[in-house]
């Protein structure tokens, strides 16, 4: 069980730099849509607690964590704070976000499912629920910033399908009692390495077969 490879204190751990890494690409993306600094706050929390909140509600671990540990809360507004007076130039900030995003991805697509074989639930389900914690927060991010979640745009590159691999890794590593630290930052680090990949070189998942469609290549 995951429950015997990571104690409290790391998974908790994990848990923030996740959240600080998602908050800090939520708050980015805000300075982006030249939001001010509620809004900035609001992007900041959504993007970073959004999926964990989603899987915590799923597998029953209510009341979920955003609302029993303050420092899962009060984490988004310090990277709020940091991305405030600190962001870096306009013409650089889209590539901080993507960095910023594939870090998070990379995260809690590990600790997402870590924490849902914790609580019982098998390997398959687990995965997608590593998947959901890591993907969550950027579309309720992008819903937020009125654009279509990059998770459903087939002109977007590849951005669901690393924390796939990721979460995938994470089970298998489980399956074979593989899972420790070590190995689960390099989980974590395949996907955001991949996520990088396919940012740099436009990774993208095909379309349908032969498909017959009228809407426009730039849609």
């Amino acid at each position: 069980m995951a429950t015997d490879l990571f104690t409290h204190t790391v998974q908790h751990t994990l848990d923030v730099v996740g959240i600080f890494v998602f908050a800090i690409s939520g708050a980015l993306a805000a300075v982006r849509r030249n939001y001010d600094v509620f809004g900035m706050a609001v992007l900041a929390e959504v993007t970073a607690l959004g999926g964990g909140l989603f899987r915590d509600l799923v597998i029953g671990a209510v009341p979920p964590a955003a609302f029993t540990d303050f420092g899962y809360f009060s984490t988004p507004l310090v990277a709020t704070a940091l991305v405030f007076f600190l962001h870096p130039e306009v013409e650089r900030i889209n590539v901080a976000v993507n960095v910023f995003d594939a870090a998070g991805l990379g995260l809690f697509c590990v600790t997402g499912t870590v924490k849902a074989h914790t609580y019982g639930l098998g390997l398959t389900p687990s995965v997608a629920l590593g998947l959901a914690t890591a993907a969550g927060g950027g579309v309720l991010r992008d819903l937020l910033a009125n654009e279509v979640p990059s998770l459903l745009r087939w002109d977007r590159d590849l951005y669901a399908v690393p924390a796939l691999v990721g979460a995938t890794t994470v089970a298998l590593l489980i399956r074979f009692d593989a899972l420790d630290g070590v190995s689960a930052g390099l989980a974590a680090l395949v996907a955001f390495v991949l996520r990088l990949l396919a940012l740099r070189f436009h990774w993208r998942a095909p379309r349908a077969w032969h498909r017959r469609s009228a809407a426009a290549e730039g849609e």
